[in-house]
């Protein structure tokens, strides 16, 4: 089977625009978490992980384009800087395809055309369609093999990043921009999020300490926004025009909870399947995993239940594990986080260092799993497995290791 490696990476996210100094600032425990400025915030909730205003002005788009479309361009832009490619002629673009995933797609304009329901003409909403970040960036960037959009909530980034690399090991790509966007730090979804009791309320006056997956103090996740965008490729296509190779994309599973529109399986059954198929895929034993970028959202029941999956695959082998959530500083970017947390798991194995989790004060409960509190560690890593578990129950993991 061909294998699959990464050759550019692009984010954008609470923590900054730029692989380099998003990297840094999280491994240097910074939050991107603060009180939201996007609109008037009178709700249960009034904190989220925003992109930096001084990120807007690096964008160029046109002043109409969305919110979400614009953080998309700038992650694949990135990406494809970075991994020095460019269709120098219409083979290349046959030969390359875009995969992008969200949860929410353009809540803005969705929520404009609701609002003018009454008017005389009722504007066409492509917009709003999570299809549309797939279809822009294809057409920005002269992509014309395969085009797919995916929304599976919270696992959309995973599972767009884990279908593209089937699609160049099936022949239909040699090259992918894959990944995920999402800007739902939005009245609507915020609303709806805060109805459904799902948000952290308790540190409206301390937003930097309120995404704590695992402390025994979590009431909730944080809404975050951004991208992020990584660049796949058959090895050999690769190797043929000379890319540099961040890591192998090895493995890739599945599963679904058929459970609750919300709550995970309180087993941890489905968690447990989707990374046990990863790890197969993969030809890979628990052990050779060194560390799990978690999903780790800070709710309740959530963090507990995806530790106790990984304590039943694992076994053992926890002893000499590393887990970390990055969601802890950048909070819950649904669509996007998969592809986000992608980025920092390919990082983590190229630095050898695993990213902390912040505001782990007090753990709800105890485990044999390091899960890095508060401070980053520099450790021996040969593999990651990088975790997206979404609402509904559907569930995604991938394996990057050395290439």
């Amino acid at each position: 089977m061909r294998r699959i490696v990464i050759t550019g990476m692009g984010i954008v996210c609470p923590l900054g625009h730029g692989l380099e100094p998003t990297w840094r600032r999280l491994l240097n425990g910074r939050s991107g978490i603060a009180a939201i400025t996007n609109f008037n915030a009178d709700l249960p909730c009034r904190i989220a992980g925003q992109v930096r205003a001084s990120v807007w002005g690096a964008a160029e788009e046109p002043k109409r384009i969305e919110r979400i479309s614009r953080l998309a361009m700038l992650a694949a832009e990135e990406a494809l800087r970075d991994a020095g490619w460019e269709a120098d002629n219409e083979a290349e673009q046959v030969s390359a395809g875009v995969s992008i995933g969200s949860g929410c797609g353009g809540l803005e304009a969705l929520n404009e055309g609701a609002l003018r329901l009454g008017d005389a003409a009722v504007p066409f909403l492509p917009q709003g369609m999570i299809h549309h970040l797939a279809s822009q960036l294809g057409t920005q960037f002269g992509l014309l093999g395969p085009r797919r959009a995916v929304s599976t909530a919270c696992a959309a980034g995973t599972h767009a990043i884990g279908d593209a690399a089937r699609m160049i090991q099936c022949g239909d790509a040699e090259m992918m921009l894959a990944g995920g966007a999402e800007a739902a730090v939005h009245e609507l979804a915020m609303a709806g999020f805060a109805a459904a009791r799902a948000l952290s309320t308790g540190f409206n006056d301390a937003p930097q300490h309120a995404s704590r997956p695992w402390d025994r103090d979590r009431d909730g996740f944080v809404m975050g926004e951004g991208a992020g965008m990584l660049v796949l490729e058959s090895l050999d296509h690769a190797r043929a025009r000379g890319a540099r190779i961040y890591a192998e994309v090895a493995g890739y599973g599945m599963s679904a909870d058929a459970w609750h529109i919300t709550s995970p399986s309180e087993s941890g059954d489905g968690a447990f399947r989707a990374m046990r198929a990863a790890l197969r895929s993969a030809g890979m034993a628990p052990e050779d995993v060194h560390y799990i970028n978690a999903h780790g959202t800070s709710t309740p029941a959530g963090d507990d239940i995806e530790l106790g999956a990984v304590e039943r695959l694992f076994g053992e082998a926890v002893r000499h594990l590393a887990m970390s959530s990055t969601k802890s500083a950048t909070g819950h970017l649904l669509g996007a986080a998969g592809a986000v947390e992608a980025i920092f798991s390919v990082l983590a194995l190229r630095d050898q260092v695993a990213p902390p989790t912040l505001n782990l004060d007090n753990p709800s409960r105890a485990s044999a799993i390091d899960r890095i509190a508060r401070t980053a560690q520099e450790r021996r890593i040969g593999a990651v497995l990088s975790n997206s578990f979404g609402f509904g129950g559907t569930n995604a993991a991938l394996v990057f290791r050395a290439a």
